[in-house]
């Protein structure tokens, strides 16, 4: 009978170390993941919880970025023809930002030295205002630089008008 008490004690001794240890290495986890550098566990846990609630925020923050981006579908594609020229189509969905970005479009070809041999603007009043623009432009700016201008000009027309 003391034998099988002596084992039933190491078993549970066995059993607490093995907890104790699985607990630790756990605790380790959290404290790399958090990037905490307390030694306690109740600190440790704390930070876990600081942690989560700040991925939680991250999250909600992307959340909404998506749906400003869905809200305001926007596409810029500048594309080369043939040597110096290239052609342009802009296109958003956005309350007031036809009517705003035009002269914005026009004002960034004007700066870059584009001249514009073709040019077609589409707007629809719907519930949803739609702005289109397809143009044909004779320049010398590389397309990637042309479609990455265009597109800055699109973001920051998009932001303006949100903030109003």
């Amino acid at each position: 009978m003391d034998q099988v008490l002596k084992l039933e004690i190491e078993s549970m001794a066995c059993n607490k170390m093995h907890r104790r240890f699985s607990l630790h290495r756990k605790l380790q986890i959290l404290r790399t993941l958090t990037k905490s550098k307390s030694v306690k566990k109740s600190s440790v846990v704390m930070d876990a919880c600081l942690y989560i609630h700040k991925l939680k925020l991250q999250i909600e923050a992307i959340r909404k970025e998506c749906q400003h981006l869905i809200n305001h579908v926007q596409e810029v594609q500048v594309e080369k023809i043939e040597e110096g020229c290239l052609s342009v189509r802009v296109s958003c969905k956005n309350g007031n930002n036809g009517q705003e970005l035009l002269p914005s479009i026009l004002e960034a070809f004007e700066e870059m030295e584009a001249e514009v041999v073709e040019a077609r603007i589409t707007t629809a009043a719907s519930k949803h205002c739609l702005f289109g623009m397809e143009a044909i432009v004779r320049t010398a700016i590389d397309a990637d630089l042309f479609n990455h201008t265009l597109q800055m000009i699109v973001r920051r027309q998009t932001l303006d008008s949100d903030s109003i």
